[in-house]
């Protein structure tokens, strides 16, 4: 199971550290303790990315510039038996990538894991940081 920390989970939402404290003391975002750290398990960063990007935040958006190279989670991947769909949120963006199944699989694509989301004209690459 992948778990992030607090300042790991701030930076893929594209907000500060003391943003996700707050939302762990109110509620919306559950954290556990692991090594005397607080770290929020990848689904539950997942959901909430996913959250954040279906009702994105226009102040935030204009906060952050997009670049070529983007640090995100992976939302949601869909496999056939060739190809694979991978959603990701990176900050106030939400990324689509196709690929096939088989670099899915390799990199680990799955909901709640980081990853890179590398934008070049119409193609994504995603690779894992």
């Amino acid at each position: 199971m992948t778990s992030y920390r607090i300042a790991e989970a701030a930076d893929l939402l594209g907000v500060s550290d003391d943003t996700v404290r707050r939302w762990v003391d109110a509620g919306r975002i559950a954290a556990s303790t692991e090594n005397g750290r607080a770290v929020i398990d990848g689904i539950v960063l997942a959901e909430l990315a996913s959250e954040l990007a279906d009702a994105p935040n226009p102040d935030r958006a204009k906060a952050v510039s997009a670049r070529n190279r983007m640090l995100g989670i992976v939302t949601k991947t869909t496999l056939d038996t060739v190809m694979a769909q991978v959603e990701m949120v990176c900050g106030p963006y939400r990324i689509v990538s196709l690929m096939s199944a088989e670099a899915a699989v390799e990199l680990g694509l799955e909901p709640g894991v980081s990853a890179v989301a590398s934008i070049k004209s119409t193609n994504v690459v995603v690779e894992r940081p």
